[in-house]
């Protein structure tokens, strides 16, 4: 990475001088926005810094921090404590959550610092004119619709959702929702938000960080049961790589803190609306933010 940035409201004193860190990321959009700014954050504080970000899959850029290729990464909660930690049920309160997958993962190598607020998990979301019409704004508000009025409840959602013990099976039996097969609808993620928007179903599976639900003025159903996992975004750092620069926690801190739905919401779009570079997005947040100069 090649920013001129220099320290604003963090990375005073440039305390990483001298240290050549990695940064590593996912490949989809909002991975490759938070992996631009711990890399942004880092030069700032005065460290060389390696971009690695947008590598395919979840476990390639997890695997690459625990082997120290990478020092540090975005990761999320309930992706570590149910793809790689290998539990079925998730913690609800998302404190409690970070908290198990932070200690259970000191033994592989990897630290987790304080969570942010961003949690990108599954929900539902309705078009205006369907918000108008049914006027539901949680999901036990949509399984009483459904009981109620059969016909009104159409579901848009990928296959995975479809099938995973963490999404509508699951779903529909905590909420003691029942959505017969002929109105659930299988497509592709990024054909939901255009259905939903266009009214095809009244209801679409989303990502709650997604930038469209922003775009297409979309309106997302409380899960009022708490029964989706907690996908916080945590700063993920190699074991080794923190107790050797052991300010990368300092630098971090402010900005993770900053880190919530909305924001994620609203950088996510610049990239996948409006067709920005995600780089250039995290950049122009973080001086915004005044976190670089």
């Amino acid at each position: 990475m090649v920013d001129d940035v220099k320290p604003g409201s963090i990375a005073q004193g440039e305390p990483l001088k001298g240290a050549h860190l990695t940064v590593t990321s996912k490949e989809f959009t909002e991975q490759l926005i938070l992996g631009a700014i711990m890399g942004i954050a880092f030069q700032a504080a005065g460290a060389d810094v390696l971009d690695r970000t947008g590598i395919q899959g979840s476990i390639g850029a997890r695997e690459a921090v625990k082997k120290g290729d990478a020092d540090g990464m975005y990761e999320y909660t309930g992706t570590a404590w149910i793809t790689y930690q290998g539990n079925s049920e998730p913690i609800p309160d998302p404190q409690k959550q970070w908290q198990a997958v932070h200690d259970a993962d000191l033994g592989n190598g990897l630290t987790w610092l304080p969570p942010s607020q961003l949690n990108n998990t599954y929900a539902l979301a309705v078009n205006q004119a369907n918000f108008k019409k049914y006027g539901t704004t949680t999901l036990s508000e949509v399984a009483a619709l459904a009981t109620k009025t059969p016909g009104a409840v159409t579901l848009c959602v990928e296959s995975e959702f479809a099938n995973r013990a963490d999404g509508l099976p699951g779903m529909e039996k905590a909420y003691g929702m029942s959505v017969p097969a002929k109105n659930i609808t299988q497509m592709d993620t990024g054909i939901i938000y255009t259905q939903v928007q266009k009214g095809s179903c009244t209801y679409g599976e989303v990502f709650t960080t997604d930038g469209r639900i922003k775009s297409m003025n979309l309106v997302v159903m409380a899960d009022d049961k708490k029964f989706f996992p907690n996908y916080n975004a945590a700063p993920e750092i190699n074991t080794k790589a923190l107790k050797k620069w052991p300010a990368i926690a300092e630098v971090l801190d402010p900005v993770t803190k900053k880190l919530n739905n909305t924001v994620a919401r609203t950088l996510n779009a610049k990239v996948d609306v409006d067709g920005e570079d995600p780089h250039q997005v995290a950049l122009k947040w973080m001086k915004a933010e005044g976190f670089v100069k």
